[in-house]
C-alpha cells in the first residue's frame, strides 16, 4: 500500500480526511440532508427524447440536473465506462497525499437505469442533419436533442518515440495516464515513484528535469506546473536540489498578469527553473535520455531591398537532455467529434461561449472539455456549466431562444508547494474570486486544505449530483 509522505508544515501531515471532514460539519450523510432536492422540484413538462454521450463530470452533472428538472425525462446516456476517475485527486496521489483508490467512482451510482436507458458503448459517428448516432457496436440512435460530454483523448502516441509502455521507466512520468476500460489511474501511482526516484536521484547529485507543457488544449491547464513545485518542494524540504526545465508551447506562465508574476516569484523558492517558453515536445529518445522540442517563435527579419523589418514565422529542433522527465500529452475530443460536422475547424465542439448551444446544430448542446470555448477545461467549469446548459436546453425544448450565460468560470488550483495553493479563478472578463475580499494570485494554506479534504465529497456528493 503506498504510504502518504510526512511533509513539513502541511495540514495533511495532521488530520485525516475523517477528522477534516468532521471539522467543518460535512459528512455524506449530512451533505444529502442539507443539498437534497425533492422530485416535486422536477416543474418542467416538456417532451423530447434526449441523448447525452459521455460519462464523465459535465455528463453526469447535466444528467443529474435533468432529472430534477423535467417530469418524465426521456434520456439515454451513452457511456462504456462503469468507473468514474475523481481527476482533481490525481496531482495529490502524485503528491503522495492521496491513494490511486481514493479516485474512483461507480458511473451506476449516478445513472439511474430505472429512469434511463444507458448504452454501454462509444458513439462511432455522429450525425447531426439526422438527428442520429451510431455507437460502435452498430447501434443507431435517434435523439430530438443532444448534449455532447465526451471530455477529451490523450495523444501519447503524437509523441515520436514514446509509448504508453514507456511511462513509469528509465524516467518518464505522466500523471494524466488512465485506463477507464481498466478502472486504474495510473498515472498518479508512477508519478508519486517518480517524485521519490527523482529524489533518490538528487542525493547523489543534481538530476536535470524537464516537465513538458504541450501545443494544444489540455485538461487542468495548471497540471504541468503543479507537478514543477510540488516535485521541486519535495526535494527542497531534505534540503536537496535539482535544475529544473519548464518546457511550455505558452508564451507566460499564466495568463493573467498577477497570477503570472506570483509565479514567477514562487519558482524563486526552489533551485534553478528555467522557463522555456514557447516550447512543445515533439519526440522523445527513451533509451538516451533525450527530447526534442519544437521551437515555435517570431523572428524580425530586415528587407534591405525595401529597408523594412516584418515579423516572420520560425521554428526550430532543440534537443535536451535529461534525468527525469514528466510529459502532459497533447490533448483533443475524441475522433468521432473531430471527424463529425459538429467539431470547429480545429476538431473541438462549435458552441456558442455563452449559451453552450451549437452554431449550428439547434438542439445540440456541449458540456465539459470537449466545448471549443476559450476557457474551461476544468471540474469547476463544468459545474458551472450544468445550470446554463439545463436552463437553456429547456427553453429550446419549449421553442424558445436560450437565454443563460456562461460567464466563461474557469478555476485553477496551482500547487505552490506542500500545504499552499493560488486558486486562480477567472471568467471570460478577468479574475472572479468566490470570495470577493482575498486576492486570487496568493497562495494560502486553507485553499491546500479545502483542495485536500473538502472538495471530493463535495464532488461526490454535490456535484455529480447537480446540487452545488
Amino acid at each position: 500500500m503506498m504510504e502518504s509522505c510526512k511533509m513539513k508544515d502541511s495540514l495533511s501531515s495532521h488530520l485525516s480526511r475523517r477528522e477534516a471532514l468532521k471539522i467543518l460539519g460535512l459528512s455524506p450523510i449530512t451533505a444529502e440532508l442539507l443539498f437534497s432536492h425533492t422530485e416535486a422540484e422536477a416543474a418542467e413538462d416538456v417532451k423530447g427524447k434526449i441523448v447525452i454521450v459521455g460519462g464523465g463530470a459535465g455528463a453526469i452533472m447535466a444528467l443529474s440536473r435533468l432529472l430534477r428538472s423535467i417530469k418524465n425525462p426521456d434520456i439515454t446516456v451513452i457511456a462504456p465506462n462503469d468507473i468514474h476517475i475523481y481527476q482533481p485527486g490525481q496531482v495529490f496521489v502524485a503528491a503522495g497525499e492521496m491513494q490511486e483508490r481514493d479516485l474512483f467512482l461507480n458511473n451506476a451510482d449516478y445513472i439511474d437505469t430505472e429512469k434511463v436507458n444507458w448504452i454501454k458503448d462509444e458513439v462511432e459517428r455522429f450525425d447531426p442533419k439526422n438527428n442520429q448516432v451510431r455507437t460502435r457496436g452498430g447501434k443507431e440512435v435517434v435523439y430530438d436533442y443532444l448534449i455532447v460530454a465526451t471530455g477529451v483523448v490523450y495523444h501519447y502516441e503524437r509523441i515520436e518515440g514514446l509509448t504508453k509502455e514507456d511511462i513509469g521507466k528509465n524516467g518518464i512520468s505522466s500523471v494524466y495516464l488512465s485506463d477507464l476500460a481498466k478502472g486504474t489511474a495510473q498515472g498518479g501511482p508512477i508519478t508519486w515513484r517518480w517524485f521519490n526516484d527523482l529524489k533518490d536521484a538528487a542525493k547523489k547529485g543534481r538530476p536535470k528535469v524537464i516537465y513538458t507543457q504541450p501545443n494544444t488544449p489540455i485538461k487542468c491547464g495548471g497540471a504541468p506546473q503543479k507537478i514543477l513545485m510540488l516535485s521541486a518542494d519535495y526535494l527542497k524540504q531534505d534540503n536537496l536540489a535539482a535544475d529544473y526545465y519548464f518546457c511550455t508551447a505558452n508564451k507566460k506562465l499564466f495568463h493573467l498578469p498577477e497570477v503570472d508574476a506570483e509565479l514567477h516569484k514562487v519558482q524563486q523558492r526552489y533551485d534553478k527553473i528555467e522557463n522555456r517558453f514557447s516550447h512543445y515536445l515533439k519526440a522523445i529518445d527513451v533509451k538516451n535520455k533525450k527530447a526534442t522540442f519544437i521551437h515555435a517563435y517570431e523572428k524580425d527579419v530586415y528587407d534591405e531591398d525595401f529597408d523594412t523589418h516584418e515579423k516572420v514565422s520560425v521554428s526550430e529542433n532543440v534537443v535536451m537532455d535529461y534525468d527525469f522527465i514528466h510529459i502532459v500529452p497533447p490533448m483533443s475530443p475524441p475522433d468521432a467529434v473531430v471527424n463529425s460536422e459538429l467539431a470547429n475547424d480545429a476538431g473541438w465542439l462549435e458552441v456558442d461561449k455563452f449559451t453552450l448551444q451549437h452554431k449550428r446544430f439547434e438542439n445540440v448542446f456541449g458540456i465539459g472539455d470537449v466545448c471549443g470555448i476559450p476557457m474551461g477545461k476544468t471540474g469547476g467549469s463544468a459545474r458551472h456549466h450544468g445550470p446554463i446548459l439545463v436552463k437553456n436546453l429547456i427553453e429550446v425544448m419549449k421553442g424558445k431562444k436560450p437565454s443563460e450565460k456562461f460567464d466563461g468560470y474557469t478555476v485553477c488550483p496551482l500547487k505552490t508547494q506542500y500545504g499552499k495553493i493560488i486558486m486562480a479563478e477567472f471568467n471570460y472578463k478577468g479574475p472572479a474570486p468566490t470570495i470577493s475580499f482575498l486576492s486570487i494570485e496568493k497562495p494560502r494554506w486553507m485553499w491546500w486544505f479545502f483542495d485536500l479534504y473538502m472538495l471530493e465529497p463535495m464532488y461526490k456528493y454535490l456535484m455529480l449530483r447537480g446540487l452545488f
